[in-house]
């Protein structure tokens, strides 16, 4: 008898806990993406490929690749990522998109009223002469707005019949504009040829980016101007040994192709010192080809570089 009531005892027992209903699924990382923050983009941002460094993203952007490290806290300039969004302008950029210009409130007021109706007159003030035949006026009280009823009134003339019609008068001053802020000129540099080569190749829009001159194997290749070096090595492809020197804030100048480079990031050159040697690497030909960057974008050299 004891034996079938345990038995009978554990048949309940299974049941009830087969019963019982499943408990909840909860989706973990659905939270997780809702509150993953979406990356940067649009103008000032750049998304890296794969086989980007940051020497050609500066280059390209015409930017140093210090400042690129510096304003997306980058302790290592090698460690960039497929995918990684930086910020390739400085952030004070974002904001300097143009002149704004600040309203300024007049504190002179407009009054509306018809013609018919007097306007409030206010007493001018008292004008005495002094010994010395020199005029002097008490201190004003107020002014009212201009209209021919007041200008007879302070001049002791009669005044004007008074129109049948009524009409609103407006009178209105014009506020006082300030003058706009002067936006300074870009900034010049006074250029020089990078090399006494002959021109093999011209500046295109759809192809070549700068001028192409030729040469000999080791023939100086000269700084255009005044700078300071931002790059020197081989890490663009496309342009072999490379050399660019920062002018200013708005131009850049290259030199590649070249067999040996002579100077280093960081150094300051001066117009015609010579930085590298004429040569072929990653070109089919001896040549140095030279480009001039204008905020970051290619532009004709041959406007820029006096008449030979």
């Amino acid at each position: 008898m004891i034996r079938f009531f345990l038995t009978a005892s554990s048949t309940l027992l299974v049941a009830a806990c087969m019963s019982q209903a499943p408990a909840p699924a909860v989706d973990r990382n659905s939270g997780a993406k809702s509150s993953a923050a979406a990356q940067p983009s649009g103008p000032g941002y750049y998304t890296v490929k794969r086989g980007d460094s940051l020497f050609r993203i500066a280059a390209t952007h015409g930017k140093d690749q210090k400042d690129i490290a510096a304003w997306n806290n980058l302790a290592n300039v090698n460690e960039i990522k497929e995918g990684q969004v930086l910020r390739v302008i400085p952030p004070v950029a974002e904001a300097s998109t143009g002149v704004v210009a600040t309203p300024v409130v007049s504190s002179q007021v407009v009054e509306s009223r018809p013609l018919d109706e007097a306007p409030k007159v206010v007493a001018a003030p008292p004008v005495t002469e002094t010994t010395n035949g020199n005029l002097k006026r008490e201190p004003r009280v107020g002014k009212e707005p201009y209209s021919d009823e007041a200008y007879a009134r302070l001049n002791s003339v009669p005044e004007a019949p008074k129109a049948a019609e009524t009409k609103t008068e407006v009178v209105a001053v014009a506020p006082t504009m300030e003058p706009a802020p002067v936006v300074a000129a870009a900034d010049d540099v006074a250029w020089a040829w990078p090399s006494s080569g002959k021109i093999v190749g011209t500046y295109s829009e759809a192809g070549n980016k700068g001028l192409d001159m030729g040469g000999k194997m080791g023939d100086p290749v000269l700084a255009a101007g005044d700078g300071r070096v931002v790059y020197a090595g081989a890490g663009l492809r496309g342009y072999g040994e490379l050399v660019i020197i920062k002018h200013n804030a708005t131009y850049l100048s290259a030199y590649a192709h070249n067999r040996k480079i002579l100077v280093k990031e960081k150094d300051q050159v001066t117009r015609g010192q010579k930085i590298a040697e004429m040569g072929n690497s990653d070109a089919d030909a001896v040549k140095l080809h030279f480009e001039i960057r204008k905020q970051g974008k290619p532009i004709d050299p041959l406007p820029f570089l006096p008449k030979r």
